[in-house]
């Protein structure tokens, strides 16, 4: 083996050697058990970041560790198109070239979107391999692929022909740059400083005004009413009046409506039933009209502003209100303004004929299968956050202003006929008129993946994947798209499949920078993860972001944690070389192995390594992988690497080496099992050098015999760990040899020789039946103690003034303690974690200052 881990070098050559042994099929555990994800389509225009990073890590370890398992494990991999992004990464380059989409026309623009998907689209997916992810590529979909297609086409025509899909003139949120409609969750709210304008509209017979407030002042000009609430007694007597609509003229009613906020602004609004969604529907309810104030560009239509931008009317308009003496009162005022999630223009809503979905017979049964647990969420608290989302979700609309997606296969005859169908029409089925004109929209992108978990395994076709996979096992992902797509995901599913996607929602947080902010370009506070691998590797990556990812919460990374996992990377390494050291090179058997008859120090690490491996599935079955790879890490590092390899080299020597060898063996190939889901390709590489047999990736998980526990290999740490502490105060050096007398009245070395124990103390020991009265320092607390005879060690003098110093020193802090435990205030006032936590210190100090005096008698 060489003698430094290099990730470049091990991490170089696997990927193509596990996809050609077909591994990541779920065909290589015939028989086994189900096992089934999708994978969050990433946008074809997209590259590697973090928060990919860290979801496709959990998702990795859940496949390989249910393949490890003896499950058929199908990971499905893909990618979406990505609608808008992909559209406006293409029109860039055209727009370079001094074009635009209309110059070329729909036909070619499509087949230059397919050109630059063939030459782009990929990269990501090779990402997604550099870092290691077990995807079944045989089975590799995209949104806009034949199947994916035709499954989209379906799902549309059948929700149309339920009464599920309309098209109708409702309020959309409107992106001016990107030119279409975007649904409600792209739209990303953020708290914008702004004014509220207080205008006086006039009522018509001259009799005063009546004030409204609005931050939009631009949007007047297509108000068709003023609201108020009927039970707000200010303006009871002016309902059913009329107003005059400033710098318009237009007569408008004052109508009241319970859903007016008596108190926001002055509690008496004006309703645009074109450009809001709230005026939409108190307009529908007192039959208002709803005219259009600007065009699709953003530009107003209405005189005498006609042709400003909107935000250029908006001062045009407040100046003209100023200027007649109508603003009443402005004041600063700081509210939430809908941007594009694309383009971060901010949104208008506007009133257009557009493709929606009736969601409400979508929801219920969506809702339901949460309720009743047919679905559950990890952590459980975002039940709440989905189900609250869907009882106030508005019908969806799906249609998209832009050429690149799935088309809306709805056609259009000079009739007024309007056919949806499956299978492109050749002629209207009212007149027999053969000259249809399609739909020019496309479809919401995410419409497509809503269909991901059964649409990826062959739907609407009746295949075997379909049969043995769907529902799919679980659905990993982070809590930013719950609404986005797990949400639409539960819709379809039940509808279309009659059961839900997935048995288990897992809900993790965001990777953000170490102070806890969200990473972005614009803050220059993202890491590229591949960067990152370049350095440190791929496999300490993944284990630093599962060793930081608890369910539910966000991410904060650091680059020293993943130095750290690279630290341990090499720790492991070097374990490796230590067996390979001990053991002919590819002799360890692939599964068992373990000795008959274990000494102690196996018998230890045996059934240390039994418990390390409940603890590590019970955390796992929950998906909580943070506290799993933790307890793993930790066994490894402590108990492994820092304990047994060191009694290893005392025991290899003796008459229990066969035993310890095959100990050694069994439990470092069990290590490398247990870590693999994490690590895949260090294992890996390490599985060949000392295993030889298959592959780590396609091996069975560990399973460990049953042994009896020793019960005294603390009590020996805790000696042999004091004894060094003993060494290190007194600065004796290493080949200082050290004299001690044990009294173990327990029996707690439990059959662990004093030559073991010596060894790892760098002592000589010796057994004695009671404890010699003077001249010896006291060492350990607990039920193994050593007495260090001191005669030419150390000052004895000296080390009576250090015990007493310490005695003193612990009195202080004890007497602090008491102190506070005996202020009533303090008790009463304080949680009761700080009351326990000093209760805790008091006994521990009280315990020290006892042993310290115990030792001082010694002497």
């Amino acid at each position: 083996m060489n003698p430094t881990y290099q990730p470049a070098e091990v991490e170089s050559g696997w990927y193509d050697r596990w996809e050609k042994a077909g591994v990541f099929r779920p065909e290589w555990r015939p028989g086994g058990e189900p096992f089934c994800v999708v994978i969050p389509p990433p946008n074809i225009t997209g590259s590697l970041h973090m928060g990919h990073a860290l979801n496709l890590t959990i998702h990795d370890v859940a496949v390989r560790r249910a393949r490890m398992q003896g499950r058929a494990a199908l990971w499905v991999p893909g990618t979406d198109h990505a609608g808008i992004a992909t559209q406006n990464v293409v029109e860039r380059s055209l727009a370079e070239r001094g074009q635009s989409r209309h110059d070329i026309g729909r036909e070619a623009f499509i087949d230059l979107v397919w050109e630059w998907k063939d030459r782009y689209g990929w990269r990501i997916t090779e990402q997604i391999r550099r870092l290691g992810f077990s995807c079944d590529w045989t089975r590799e979909r995209f949104t806009l692929d034949e199947g994916l297609s035709a499954a989209v086409r379906h799902v549309f025509v059948s929700l149309y022909e339920e009464g599920l899909v309309y098209r109708g003139n409702r309020i959309i949120n409107w992106c001016p740059f990107c030119g279409t409609a975007l649904a409600e969750i792209e739209v990303e709210y953020e708290e914008t400083d702004g004014d509220l304008v207080f205008i006086d509209y006039p009522l018509t017979d001259g009799d005063g005004a009546i004030t409204i407030a609005t931050t939009r002042p631009e949007t007047m000009l297509g108000d068709t009413g003023v609201a108020v609430h009927p039970d707000d007694e200010r303006y009871q007597h002016l309902v059913g009046r009329t107003v005059t609509l400033p710098l318009v003229g237009r007569t408008i009613p004052i109508v009241a409506d319970a859903e007016v906020d008596p108190g926001f602004g002055t509690g008496a609004v004006k309703v645009t039933p074109a450009h809001d969604p709230l005026d939409f529907d108190i307009g529908a309810r007192h039959g208002l009209e709803a005219i259009r104030m600007m065009d699709l560009a953003g530009r107003v239509i209405v005189e005498p502003f006609a042709g400003l931008d909107r935000f250029e009317a908006r001062t045009a308009v407040r100046t003209g209100l100023e200027e007649a003496g109508l603003v009443h009162e402005v004041r600063p005022h700081r509210h939430s303004v809908g941007h594009c999630y694309r383009s971060g223009t901010v949104v208008e809503p506007i009133l257009s004929l557009q493709w929606f979905v009736k969601v409400r017979p979508l929801t219920e049964p969506a809702m339901a299968a949460v309720v009743d647990d047919r679905t559950q969420f990890l952590p459980e608290r975002w039940e709440k956050d989905y189900l609250h989302w869907m009882e106030n979700l508005r019908d969806w609309c799906v249609s998209r202003q832009i050429w690149w997606g799935h088309r809306i296969p709805a056609w259009y005859c000079e009739c007024g006929e309007v056919v949806v169908a499956r299978v492109d029409p050749d002629r209207c089925p009212r007149c027999g008129n053969t000259e249809l004109t399609q739909d020019e929209d496309v479809l919401d992108t995410w419409f497509s993946s809503a269909l991901w978990p059964f649409s990826t395994l062959g739907w609407p076709q009746s295949t075997a994947d379909l049969a043995a996979y769907y529902p799919n096992t679980v659905l990993i992902t982070a809590f930013d798209i719950i609404y986005f797509w797990v949400a639409r995901m539960m819709q379809m599913g039940i509808h279309f499949m009659g059961d839900v996607p997935f048995r288990t929602t897992v809900i993790h947080g965001l990777v953000r920078d170490s102070a806890g902010f969200k990473m972005s370009k614009s803050k220059g506070n993202t890491i590229d993860p591949l960067d990152v691998v370049a350095e440190y590797g791929a496999d300490a990556l993944r284990l630093a972001l599962l060793q930081s990812a608890n369910p539910g919460q966000d991410v904060p990374i650091e680059l020293e944690w993943v130095e750290g996992t690279r630290k341990f990377g090499n720790k492991l390494w070097n374990a490796a070389r230590f067996v390979a050291g001990h053991i002919p090179p590819r002799s360890i058997p692939a599964n068992g192995g373990y000795p008959d008859q274990p000494s102690v120090i196996d018998r230890w690490v045996i059934a240390r390594l039994g418990e390390v491996i409940a603890a590590f599935d019970r955390s796992c079955d929950v998906y909580r992988y943070s506290d799993a790879f933790s307890t793993l890490y930790n066994f490894a590092w402590s108990e492994v690497f820092d304990w047994y390899l060191e009694m290893a080299k005392v025991t290899l020597a003796g008459p229990e080496g066969d035993s310890t060898r095959q100990t050694l063996g069994a439990v470092f190939r069990d290590l490398l099992k247990l870590f693999h889901p994490a690590i895949p390709y260090l294992t890996e590489e390490l599985w060949a050098e000392l295993v030889g047999d298959g592959l780590v990736a396609g091996s069975d998980w560990p399973v460990v015999p049953q042994v009896e526990p020793v019960t005294g290999m603390g009590a020996v740490q805790e000696l042999v760990t004091a004894m060094r502490r003993f060494r290190a105060e007194h600065g004796l050096a290493p080949g200082r040899a050290i004299v001690a007398q044990i009294v173990d009245l327990e029996g707690a070395l439990d059959g662990l020789s004093l030559e073991l124990v010596g060894a790892l103390a760098r002592s000589n020991l010796f057994m004695v039946a009671e404890a010699p009265t003077r001249g010896h320092s006291r060492i350990g607390e607990g039920s193994i103690t050593a007495f260090v005879d001191l005669e030419g060690l150390v000052d004895i003098d000296g080390e009576r003034n250090r015990l007493r110093g310490a005695i003193e020193d612990a009195q202080l802090d004890l007497d602090r303690v008491n102190a506070k435990l005996d202020n009533q205030a303090f008790l009463a006032k304080a949680p009761a974690e700080v009351v326990d936590k000093q209760r805790t210190k008091q006994e521990r100090l009280a315990g020290l200052i006892d042993g310290l005096r115990r030792q001082l008698e010694s002497l």
